[in-house]
């Protein structure tokens, strides 16, 4: 009941552990939508912006927003089509994750994993297309 209650709010209180069935994904560090309800911001990487643009302050990759987008499809078990605002539409395998708290907005900063993937921003990493964002990677990712 109390998970339950927890998911109905915006984003998930940091510390809380939560399932996530990704549904959607806009870029190659979230939003991933989740069918239980948060929108994850992936913690510890930063991808560009799917216009191809850095945000001022972050980690800036190589890597397109879209190359970084698709990476995170990928491992998340491919397209299913796209929806009519242009996320990817996908049936990932189910993450467990624990929330690092309000990432702007109506975002749950997270760090998830599943098996298979393992850690999802390690795993996005060693895809070549985020980086390792030191200010939020707290020894992660190493």
């Amino acid at each position: 009941m109390l998970i339950a209650l927890l998911l109905a709010v915006a984003t998930v209180p940091a510390g809380q552990m939560f399932a996530c069935t990704p549904i959607r994904v806009w870029d190659g560090d979230g939003p991933v939508w989740c069918r239980e309800g948060p929108r994850i911001r992936l913690g510890g990487i930063a991808a560009r912006e799917i216009d191809g643009s850095c945000r001022r302050g972050q980690p800036c990759p190589r890597a397109s927003g879209i190359a970084a987008r698709d990476a995170l499809v990928r491992l998340l078990g491919g397209a299913r089509g796209r929806s009519g605002t242009g996320h990817i539409l996908v049936t990932g395998p189910r993450l467990q994750c624990r929330s690092t708290g309000n990432a702007k907005g109506d975002r749950t900063g997270a760090w998830c994993s599943a098996p298979g993937i393992g850690d999802l921003s390690c795993a996005m990493i060693a895809t070549g297309t985020v980086l390792r964002w030191q200010r939020y990677a707290a020894g992660h990712c190493r």
